[in-house]
């Protein structure tokens, strides 16, 4: 059967949810994924030679896993078998190999067997097709949300390319907005329908990379739209405000501008909250930008500023908290990761404070920029030719290693400014530590120029 037969989708479509009606039914309406099935694709090119190879897409829900490989199937000479891991097991898969052996004894066919949510199959089911993608009797591509490495047997993904899918971006989930209101046959374009500017705005960062919630979203509150309209005047066309959105997702937006001052109000709260020491706040404030879909690693990157401005020596352990929370949401995504910000948020806003690095940093740059470019001392200079040796290149330097506490007095800063102090640790959590550590090396500094 022709998965993509026009008629049978038009008579199907009073009833068919607008995000399966607007699905891609080729390569060239496809949304997004450019790294992937852009010109030049290993997919792009498997597709136009009609050279499909066994695959597993590993991406987030809503970013076209399904969809592509049904375009694959259908641009291809190929016998398409939509396979759930959820409802399906051994019994289902050796009557799909039947079929396959069918399809190429009988018609030449290769099949394509899709095995949506592939990472819920356990190691038998898995073992199971194993020989016959091998074989070849079997082209399969696998769909997950989940990383492969983890949830598919190795003799299986050693057999297929892993093709990685981002998340939607902004733009793609746009253009897939505007592609359903103003098509007639298959979206919405038949109902005259105009989209507001907020009401766009706002599914866009409530689908947060996800075509299909922002078609859900946009069907149900083009409904409520409709049911509203006059009768004696059907054909005229309606606004999809921000409020009929809002009804259709049950769902208030919250008051946040990504791009405009409500933005920097909120991450300056967050910010002031860390530095005022107060977790519930600054859990409060990271969970409002979450929500109202602020890009989580410009979150990310201000803690870790934060690490080192606010907190700096006091707990050096906070700035590799701090990234480690940024790559824990790079490899969970939404909504699992955003654990981990909450996470390096407390442990922010509970830790010790100093923004001595800060302070010593901008000392350091006001006397770079009022002295300029001063001469290194010699002694500290290497030395790797006779010329430089002979100019007093390293003359007398003393290598710290061959004295007690490997500390010796030794001056490191040019001349005209030997002596001065940038950095003035705290007595606040381990730089109490660091501070009576210089304390002691300064003292016996002292001593040696007596």
């Amino acid at each position: 059967m022709d998965i993509f037969d026009y008629h049978a989708q038009k008579a199907a479509a009073p009833t068919m949810p607008l995000a399966e009606r607007m699905r891609p039914r080729n390569i060239g309406e496809f949304v997004g994924q450019h790294q992937a099935v852009g010109d030049g694709s290993l997919i792009r090119h498997a597709i136009e030679t009609d050279r499909v190879f066994s695959m597993i897409l590993w991406g987030p829900p809503g970013c076209g896993k399904t969809t592509l490989a049904r375009i694959i199937a259908g641009e291809t000479r190929s016998y398409f078998v939509h396979f759930s891991a959820v409802l399906s097991g051994v019994k289902e898969i050796r009557a799909v190999i039947e079929e396959a052996r069918n399809q190429q004894k009988m018609y030449r066919k290769r099949t394509i067997l899709f095995v949506d949510e592939i990472h819920r199959f356990n190691k038998a089911q898995q073992d199971a097709f194993l020989h016959h993608v091998e074989s070849g009797l079997i082209t399969l591509i696998g769909a997950t949300t989940e990383n492969p490495s983890f949830e598919v047997i190795a003799p299986l993904l050693s057999r297929c390319r892993v093709i990685t899918l981002d998340q939607l971006a902004e733009e793609d989930i746009g253009a897939i907005i505007e592609l359903a209101l103003n098509d007639p046959p298959r979206g919405l374009g038949e109902c005259e329908l105009e989209l507001t500017a907020e009401a766009r705005d706002y599914i866009i960062r409530i689908a947060d990379g996800d075509g299909r919630v922002a078609l859900n979203s946009l069907e149900v509150a083009a409904s409520l739209v409709m049911s509203k309209k006059k009768p004696e005047s059907p054909t005229t066309a309606g606004n999809i405000t921000l409020k009929d959105v809002e009804a259709a997702i049950q769902q208030k937006a919250l008051v946040y501008d990504k791009a405009g001052e409500e933005h920097y109000n909120i991450i300056s709260a967050l910010h002031k909250s860390l530095r005022g020491s107060d977790p519930d706040a600054a859990l409060y404030w990271l969970a409002r930008m979450l929500a109202a879909g602020e890009d989580p690693f410009y979150i990310a990157r201000r803690m870790v500023r934060f690490a080192s401005e606010d907190i700096g020596n006091a707990d050096p352990q906070a700035l590799g908290i701090t990234m480690s929370a940024m790559e824990a949401f790079k490899f969970l995504g939404h909504p699992e990761g955003e654990l981990a910000l909450a996470q390096a948020a407390v442990y922010l806003a509970t830790a010790p404070k100093s923004n001595s690095i800060y302070a010593a940093f901008g000392r350091v740059n006001a006397v770079i920029r009022k002295s300029g470019s001063l001469p290194v001392p010699l002694h500290i200079r290497n030395a790797p030719t006779r010329l430089m040796k002979d100019l007093g290149y390293g003359k007398d330097y003393k290598y710290a290693h061959n004295y007690k506490d490997a500390v010796v007095p030794q001056a490191y800063l040019p001349d005209k400014i030997k002596g001065q102090h940038f950095y003035s640790p705290t007595t606040r959590g381990f730089e109490k530590t660091i501070k009576e550590r210089l304390e002691r090396w300064r003292q016996l500094m002292r001593k040696s120029k007596r």
